[in-house]
């Protein structure tokens, strides 16, 4: 029975610090080193003002492309140094046709379809500007996000900037949507405290700028770019820094069905990205920066999806052998977990039934985070999951 209780209690210590723990320890960090006069300061000049170039790799994004075009061109920076470029391969529903229509904007099209790491890899060529902004079509900048994200550029020990991820709110969410926001939302807060201590550790996507001059042709079966361009950028000694007011908007998925197609093909990234980056696992070479890896994404990857499943069978005999109706820790501790995946379950029956209680939302979407990592790393040891992603379907 010790030996249950010890492996039960690392497993517990696992789920806590991965998602909990870590962000405790971070802020109390960051509180000592304010409280000491440590904290990071940043070099920023507001008048600094390079050339710009806004980089969209784009698959049959016609719906998306005027209202893109008009978000950009109305953005708070110099329009003569604000360059725009969209790489449209593989594209069959008229979307490069479509570009065409638009003056101040280079298009680099061809008819096969390569992922889209095929079409950054091809399309950086064109950029001859210092700073690149990658962003999605479908995904709307924050009027000041451009000019917010070249600042942080001032400092020329950063390298990466990320901007922060929106998702549209409604009253009455679904599942996905509410899940997807309050999960964003603490990956905001996170990202903030990573940055003041060192740096964040990688890019969303969604919206992340580099140092043109540093960018670094990625493998042509990249699953996650965003992760790992930027982290290469950090490998290099330059720091990722974090703008919570440079943002993309965009609606969540329509469903958690979309939601979990999402998250697999992320999973299926994530494995790979860990194994592809192993060297960042080297806290002596790469110190801080190792431990806010490990801490904020490795373990979330690997172990900790790990430890919640093993806790059930190992919670379950240490309840039995106390008693499990008798009510002790371990028995407590047991029905605890029950609840969770009780809630879990009702909450997939609500949202099925469409009857909206978001605090059962929250227990559902944490159980979709984690059943995803298991279904992609399925994926990824069968080589199914391809670099040509079928964007999942987003709500109104």
């Amino acid at each position: 029975m010790q030996v249950v209780q010890v492996i039960f209690w690392i497993l517990l210590f696992i789920v806590f610090y991965a998602y909990v723990g870590y962000g405790i320890l971070l802020f109390a960090i960051i509180l000592v080193r304010r409280m000491l006069g440590l904290s990071k300061v940043r070099n920023e000049r507001s008048d600094y003002e390079p050339e710009v170039t806004i980089f969209i790799a784009a698959y049959n994004e016609k719906d998306f492309i005027a209202e893109k075009i008009k978000n950009t061109f109305e953005l708070e920076y110099p329009a003569n140094k604000l360059h725009m470029i969209w790489v449209t391969d593989g594209s069959d529903d008229g979307t490069p046709e479509a570009l065409l229509n638009y003056e101040g904007i280079e298009v680099h099209h061809l008819p096969q379809r390569n992922g889209k790491i095929g079409a950054m890899n091809r399309g950086m060529q064109f950029v001859k500007t210092p700073v690149v902004i990658f962003c999605d079509a479908n995904t709307m900048l924050g009027n000041e996000s451009v000019r917010r994200i070249v600042k942080l550029f001032s400092d020329p020990k950063v390298g990466c900037v990320s901007g922060e991820k929106r998702i549209f709110g409604k009253d009455k969410d679904a599942a996905a949507g509410a899940g997807e926001g309050l999960y964003w939302k603490y990956e905001s807060k996170l990202k903030k405290w990573d940055a003041e201590l060192y740096s964040v550790v990688g890019a969303a996507g969604e919206l992340f700028a580099i140092r043109t001059e540093l960018y670094q042709e990625v493998e042509k079966d990249t699953l996650l770019d965003d992760f790992i361009i930027s982290l290469r950028v950090a490998q290099k000694g330059y720091t990722i820094q974090y703008d919570p007011e440079a943002y993309a908007i965009e609606n969540a998925s329509a469903n958690v069905k979309e939601e979990l197609k999402r998250k697999i093909r992320i999973s299926a990234g994530g494995i790979q990205s860990v194994i592809r980056l192993s060297s960042l696992l080297n806290i002596f070479k790469y110190g801080t920066l190792s431990f806010q890896y490990i801490s904020h994404r490795v373990l979330r990857w690997t172990l900790a999806p790990l430890s919640l499943l093993f806790l059930i069978p190992s919670g379950l005999f240490l309840a039995v052998k106390e008693g499990i109706l008798e009510f002790g820790f371990y028995s407590i501790l047991f029905w605890l977990q029950m609840l969770f995946y009780f809630s879990a379950l009702l909450g997939w029956y609500l949202e099925n039934k469409s009857i909206r209680i978001k605090l059962l939302f929250v227990p559902y979407y944490f159980f979709i985070m984690n059943l995803s990592v298991f279904l992609g790393f399925k994926r990824y040891l069968k080589g199914t999951q391809s670099v040509n992603w079928d964007r999942a379907k987003r709500g109104k």
